[in-house]
């Protein structure tokens, strides 16, 4: 499928805003839909660089509030030291299997195969959660210590292993095996979201930055605009969807979705890469 490179830009910016925070997988739908739209070259994946940092900061702004008393509270609140420290032992494991394997990863697990099974996988793995009984231990991301942020970065860890697992969806749900209860799952993945991406993309653009030409600003900034605006929607869509559901529906979207691209490579229908 062969569009404009604006149009492109426009359906991977909302693909990316959509899912960069559901725990569905941004990720794997990005190399789904660049391979549909026949942009994942090069070039396309610095694409998916940039429109990341818009959803990114759509969380930002979301949580700008927070975000500000945490800056001026460094100097004077122990609450405030203690919940960056956290964010930062979060972000440790991501860190340190990004820097040795994530061109391993992307050169070798980057295609639909994985991404399919993994959403397959993560959705059964997302219904045995919700249908397990446990008790909230903390409500608050605030009461949160530093032993449960490291153990919630080594969940965040699953998705850069294996395309497809969703960062968002892991960190939930391995916040909700924790004992935290569905809204600081919710948030803290949020929150860790912020160092990793950022991180991830300064470190890609700053890699592969080069390609970028002066012709591909005005594509490149619509994408991010789209990404900005509908990871902002999502965002605000989830944490009231949480307030009366559990996550049983994105489990059976992962599923059905998996499926329907192992149905489609297996009788022809899309010739997805190996």
């Amino acid at each position: 499928m062969l569009l404009p490179d604006w149009l492109n830009a426009l359906i991977l910016g909302l693909v990316e805003g959509l899912t960069e925070f559901l725990p569905v997988s941004s990720t794997g739908h990005l190399i789904l839909v660049g391979e549909l739209l026949k942009f994942n070259d090069d070039r396309g994946k610095l694409f998916e660089v940039v429109i990341q940092s818009g959803a990114i900061l759509a969380v930002c702004w979301e949580y700008r509030r927070k975000l500000i008393e945490l800056l001026f509270g460094l100097g004077h609140s122990r609450q405030a030291r203690r919940f960056v420290m956290n964010l930062i032992i979060a972000f440790i494991p991501a860190g340190v299997v990004g820097f040795l394997a994530g061109k391993a990863i992307k050169a070798h697990l980057f295609n639909s195969g994985v991404v399919a099974s993994a959403f397959i996988v993560g959705g059964f793995i997302i219904l045995w959660v919700e249908r397990r009984r446990r008790p909230v231990r903390v409500d608050s991301i605030d009461d949160i210590d530093w032993g449960l942020a490291l153990k919630l970065g080594l969940f965040q860890t699953l998705a850069m292993l294996f395309p497809g697992t969703s960062r968002s969806g892991a960190t939930i749900i391995g916040g909700l095996l924790l004992g935290l209860s569905r809204r600081a799952a919710t948030e803290f993945s949020f929150f860790m979201a912020i160092p990793t991406l950022f991180i991830a993309t300064a470190y890609d653009l700053y890699k592969t930055g080069g390609i970028l030409q002066v012709e591909d600003i005005s594509s490149f900034g619509i994408g991010f605009a789209a990404a900005f605006v509908s990871a902002f929607l999502a965002v605000r869509g989830l944490l009231r969807y949480i307030g009366g559901h559990d996550f049983t529906a994105f489990a059976w979207y992962r599923i059905a979705f998996g499926l329907v691209v192992l149905a489609t490579a297996h009788y022809g229908l899309v010739a997805w890469s190996a």
